[in-house]
Formats: structure tokens, sequence, C-alpha cells
């Protein structure tokens, strides 16, 4: 070493390479996927109107949900003082495919690839409400504090791209208020280093705050600046060793390379006409569900290891028949022109692509059951969520319910599973993969039983 700067700046970058390389055992064997685009529908859809076909339902319309179904299952208070009374689905359902896989007539586009999926109709979770439901659904603990799942996904892998963060998440941006709320830690790092939260891309003029340099600001001068401020923080790493210091020299870089990735990454005026047409009408609009998919797509052409996008409002406690259609209209189209596009582009292969909200909807009608005024409560015992991809059966339906969707009756899959099965395709022995702190050996599938769901796996 010439002088103590070099010394800094070797032991800095040191410092890097041990954080990008916290993993360097993993993955623990050969991955089927090397990323992960999770759509995930907040609110709750309901699986009787897309997906869990109950004719039977309707010789018991209006009845009262016997004991035996119910099995002392809690209720929300929205739905705890009146008659827990039976409400058949209320759509039309039809084969298709190959496959024969029923699907509601809502979801016509989905239906014209459902070759491509995987249903998993016997999920289950533990919590009734949103915020804890889907806190748990998406890392492993009902309450905030532990990493989201995508967190894990960059502690444990890093990044194929150079210019871009490894966690990437897009929020719907919709036409109508959402009282529906997405909290920053559904997809934070938790106790992990900072530097592995999810980057929040927004359909604005600046996609990530504070990114773009103030206006007369040469780039010359931003890199002397930031050569100056590494320096700094190289002394102060040097003095504390907190890693947190060497997460914020990542970070100023990676912003520096971000200056010009972003831009390039978000201005979809490249894409063919076609591309839009696929995707459906609504993908010309910034920040839309159909938009963010096509972003989603290109963040995969680009590397990045795990990619989510939030769609709100699949919370229809009344106006089911038009409040859930119209987040179908919203979804449908642009959840199959992904599968296809991904598809003809051979990254569906190595690509896992994950739909599905927190819970489901109940059997019993909210309201009048027979009103076009009702709705469905919350329901954590049964829902279905589907997959394509990275590594996953297409074609299968996996699981099922009583004749009520009220309880699973065969091959149950827990929020856990999924987690340990997502993080299997990645190449991750779930159980072998941890962070110390406040010292403990945590995961993200936790302490209770887990299992890697092999009979959805190629």
């Amino acid at each position: 070493m010439n002088s103590r700067r070099d010394f800094l700046g070797a032991l800095a970058a040191s410092t890097l390479l041990a954080e990008e390389t916290s993993s360097a055992r993993l993955p623990h064997f050969a991955p089927k996927a090397k990323r992960v685009i999770f759509l995930t529908q907040s609110g709750g859809p309901s699986q009787l109107e897309l997906f869990d076909y109950k004719p039977g339902l309707v010789k018991l319309a209006g009845q009262e949900l016997p004991d035996s179904i119910r099995q002392g299952q809690r209720v929300t208070t929205m739905t705890s003082n009146q008659k827990q009374l039976v409400m058949p689905g209320v759509t039309k359902f039809a084969r298709h495919g190959k496959s024969g896989t029923m699907l509601g007539e809502w979801l016509p586009h989905l239906a014209k690839v459902v070759d491509e999926i995987c249903l998993v109709k016997s999920m289950h979770t533990d919590q009734i409400n949103h915020a804890p439901a889907m806190t748990q659904f998406l890392t492993g603990h009902q309450l905030p504090g532990r990493p989201s799942m995508g967190a894990w996904a960059s502690y444990g892998l890093g990044n194929e791209s150079r210019n871009l963060p490894d966690y990437l998440v897009l929020l719907s941006k919709m036409l109508r208020p959402s009282d529906q709320p997405l909290y920053d830690h559904y997809w934070g790092s938790g106790f992990l280093p900072s530097r592995y939260q999810g980057v929040k891309l927004r359909s604005a003029k600046d996609p990530v705050l504070y990114l773009r340099d103030p206006d007369g600001l040469p780039r010359p001068v931003r890199r002397s600046m930031l050569d100056s401020l590494a320096e700094l923080n190289q002394h102060r790493l040097a003095a504390t060793g907190d890693p947190e210091i060497a997460t914020r020299i990542r970070q100023y870089e990676m912003a520096y390379r971000m200056q010009s990735s972003v831009p390039e990454l978000t201005d979809l005026r490249d894409e063919p006409e076609e591309i839009f047409h696929l995707y459906g009408p609504d993908s010309r609009r910034p920040g839309s569900y159909a938009a963010n998919c096509i972003l989603a797509r290109r963040l995969a052409e680009r590397g990045v290891r795990f990619i989510q996008l939030f769609h709100p409002d699949w919370d229809h406690h009344s106006r089911l028949p038009s409040w859930c259609t119209a987040r179908c209209r919203d979804t449908d189209q642009p959840s199959a022109a992904l599968i296809l596009d991904l598809k003809r582009r051979g990254l569906l292969d190595d690509t896992l692509v994950i739909w599905g909200g927190e819970f489901g909807r109940s059997v019993v009608g909210q309201g009048d059951w027979q009103s076009i005024e009702a709705g469905r409560d919350h329901h954590p015992r049964a829902f279905t969520m589907w997959m394509a991809g990275g590594g996953v059966q297409p074609g299968l339906s996996y699981g099922a319910t009583d004749d009520f969707s009220y309880n699973v009756s065969e091959q149950p899959v827990h929020v856990r599973d999924l987690h340990a099965t997502v993080l299997h395709l990645l190449g991750i022995d779930h159980a072998r993969f941890t962070y110390r702190f406040q010292g403990l050996d945590f995961r993200l599938t936790g302490v209770e039983p887990s299992r890697v769901v092999r009979d959805i796996l190629v």
C-alpha cells in the first residue's frame, strides 16, 4: 500500500466484497429459477369466483353454515353479528386447455395460458386481518420487523445486474383512490442490512426519489463529490466496522449507476405496438398494473433477482360482482401476457412467477347474500394461488377444499410451505438459510414445521 487512502480503499472494498459474498455457499444446489416475479394481489381475491368451483353450493344457498364445517373458525367483526348464510359463487366456470382446468369466467385471458400455470388450491394461513396476514405472507411472521421474502433472496443470492438493485417493487397506480394500505415493511429488510430492502419504483417524473442530480450539476462534479464522500465513509468504516457504512458506500455507487439505468428502464417508447396490444389497453398508462407487468419483464431481462408488483383493492366486503370484476379487468390480461412474453423470450423456464393474496374469501355472504350489494368476508383457512415457470409443473391443479371451499381437504400448503418451496426453486435449503440476530439464527420459514411442496415441481 502506497498511502493511507489506498489502505482505506482496499479495506472498504474488502468489506463490500465480504457483504456481497455473505452467502458464498449459496445456492445450496442447482436452482430451477434465477429470479422471481411476485404479482401480489392485496386484499384477498375470492377463490370461489375465480378458481375453486363449487357447484353444490347452489342447493345450499341461504342455509346456515354447518358447525361441522365452521369448526369454531373465527370471523371478523364485520360478519360476527350476522347469520353465517351460504352464498354460492356468482360466476360461471368452464374447463380450459389440455389440462381441463376449471376457471371462473372473469379470467378469460388466464384461461388461454392455463396450461402454463400451476394452481395451488389448498393454501392456508393463520391471520384473518389484512396487515398481519400480508406481513406473514411476505415475511413469515405476523409482526413487522422480519425481512421480506425479496430481502432474503437478495441477501442469499445477490444480483445479476450491476446497474439495478437486487429487489425492486412496483405499486399499481389506481384510477380511483384505494383504502388498502401498502406498508413499507412488506418489502423491508427487517434485521438484515438495509441494502437488501426493496427499492420502490414510482410512476412519476422521478421513478426513484432523490436519484436525479440537481439542475446545473455536471456529472464530473457529482463523481468527484461521491469520491470524496466515499473517502470519508471509508475512514469511518475503518474506525467503527459498522456494516451500514459499507451499505452506504455501495448504495451511493448504485445510485450513481441508476441515474442512467432507471430512465432507460422506465422509458417504454422502445416497446413495439404489439407489446401494448398484448398487455392490454391500460398498458400505456404509467403506473398501471399492465404497465408494471411490462416493466417486470424488462427488469427480468436485466437480471434483477426479485421483482414484486402490488395491486390493491381486492377486499370485497360488498358489491362483489362489480368490484371483483374490476380487479380482474385490471390484472387478468397483463398477468397472462407476462407469461406469454417471458415464454417467447426464453425467460419463463428460469423465472418463477407467483400470483396471489394474503388470504381468500368466505363462502358466507356478507350482508344480504341475495343482493348485488353482497360481498364476502376474509377467509384464511382455504384459498388459491398460482405459479408459473421456474421449475413448477405447468397445467397442474394441486390440493383441494371441502364442498364449501371453507377447509382444506387435500394436500394443505401453509404460507411457510410456500416460502420453503420458493427458496428451494432458487437453490436454497430453507432449513440451512439463516441470519444471526440478537443471538438467534433466524430464517424465513421460522421454527414451526414447513416443507417444500415437491409434488408441484418439475
